[in-house]
């Protein structure tokens, strides 16, 4: 016996075919608003949704507030009507795909929070209607899709698999990083049945490079849970080796340079000041928190993220040393923390370890100030709270006035040469000042 078409997949089979479908992308941060340029550049028109007014202000204006994406494009994109942005939730029903690209933090146990997720999915249910594809992307534990934002779709009285259509696929952006951008990275995509697959898969293959279909939404789920988990355990284990290695005297920078050399069994990670960004320091333990769930320690995981939170204490406890060396304690020193962002060369602060440093050391009665190229203004953080503050100007006297300089991002628009010879101590965690060959003032951490 035939199975019958649902209408609602054929019409939307039909508009991605043609490439008249709307895509709506919620949430317009560093997944976000990338997605909207992948997909307006192939010749979708996108609508973007976010709820600070100020991001679509910004939009609708033509400007920016993430480096990589050009001002330019979003001018031109807005005048042609290829893009709009907007605030107004009742707009979601114009779209033909849904796209949720917001954030799921942590909240103060630990514990996975999903508020962001479950308002946007209430937010879809209002106004959903046939022909629609909802697809997560934002990074969370397996069974998310199902057990929370499917059910909260179906309050529309609406069919999923026959009216509406779901599915889940990672985002994997990672900014900063020239090399690869939403279009080039692979896309695994989950569906919650076939129809919801095949949708999914045609939207994606007109914009990605390639995309991997999977058996379902968990799975799609899983893999960047275990993407993220990786790294954060064997960046863990170079983290402990840091400390290790300082008690022997030992330059574990050194050391994983000469490993590397091995042409197989051996991926170098590099250790730091504690882990930022989106997913690293967050992913890892919604998967824990799962695993408890199921009755199941891991203490990989668990181990891996009591390492990498340690760091920051570290850090301090290299500052004190080095400055106990200089007959200074903390309190009343100046110390101008050079980096703010939470990796290299992008204006993206989530979750950076600056800011856990910070809270250390304000306690303390450190004097702080920072310089940063790509964040001028420290802003709003979810997990931190600290004075608020603007980046000071780097120039030999603002270097020569701080009692210790700290290297927390090594950006590359920093002379490292200049900030070595007007500083008169530097605390390095990111081993920025290996090439300087006058090391009397540099001490690492």
């Amino acid at each position: 016996m035939v199975q019958n078409v649902p209408p609602s997949f054929e019409t939307l089979r039909q508009k991605l075919e043609d490439q008249t479908a709307i895509v709506g992308v919620i949430g317009m941060g560093y997944v976000g608003l990338p997605l909207v340029k992948t997909f307006a550049d192939c010749g979708y028109r996108c609508l973007g949704f976010d709820t600070d007014p100020a991001k679509v202000e910004k939009l609708t204006r033509g400007e920016s507030y993430i480096k990589h994406i050009a001002g330019e494009w979003i001018a031109t994109n807005v005048k042609m009507g290829r893009f709009s942005a907007t605030t107004d939730t009742v707009r979601m029903a114009e779209a033909d795909v849904l796209l949720i690209c917001v954030p799921t933090p942590l909240d103060s146990s630990r514990d996975p929070d999903l508020k962001y997720v479950e308002r946007t999915a209430e937010a879809i249910a209002q106004s959903l209607r046939p022909g629609q594809l909802v697809v997560l992307e934002s990074t969370t534990y397996p069974s998310t899709t199902k057990d929370i934002v499917l059910p909260i779709l179906e309050k529309s009285s609406l069919k999923p698999g026959i009216d509406f259509f779901v599915a889940y696929s990672p985002e994997r952006e990672d900014p900063g990083n020239p090399k690869f951008t939403a279009a080039n990275i692979p896309k695994v995509i989950g569906g919650l049945e076939e129809y919801s697959l095949q949708l999914a898969c045609q939207l994606y293959q007109k914009a990605i490079v390639e995309i991997i279909p999977v058996s379902s939404l968990e799975v799609a789920e899983a893999c960047k849970i275990l993407e993220n988990t990786y790294r954060a355990v064997n960046i863990a284990m170079v983290n402990e080796l840091k400390v290790l290695f300082d008690r022997m005297n030992l330059d574990l920078w050194e050391v994983i340079e000469a490993a590397k050399t091995k042409p197989f069994g051996f991926q170098a990670f590099y250790p730091g000041p504690g882990l930022g960004g989106h997913c690293i320091p967050i992913d890892p333990f919604y998967l824990s928190w799962l695993a408890r769930k199921e009755g199941m320690p891991t203490r990989f995981i668990e181990l891996a993220g009591e390492i990498n939170t340690s760091m920051p204490q570290f850090v301090v406890q290299k500052l004190m040393l080095a400055l106990n060396e200089q007959e200074k304690a903390i309190r009343g020193s100046n110390i101008l923390m050079l980096g703010v962002a939470y990796k290299p060369n992008v204006d993206d602060p989530r979750e950076s370890p600056a800011f856990a440093i910070m809270e250390l050391l304000e306690p303390l009665g450190a004097n702080i100030s920072y310089n940063d190229p790509y964040i001028p203004q420290l802003p709003s953080m979810r997990s931190f709270e600290f004075s608020k503050k603007q980046s000071v100007e780097l120039s030999p006297e603002t270097l020569a006035a701080a009692d210790v300089v700290l290297i927390v991002t090594n950006h590359n628009d920093y002379d490292w040469e200049f900030i070595a010879k007007h500083s008169k101590l530097i605390v390095d965690t990111r081993n920025a000042l290996v090439n300087i060959a006058d090391r009397s003032n540099i001490r690492k951490a």
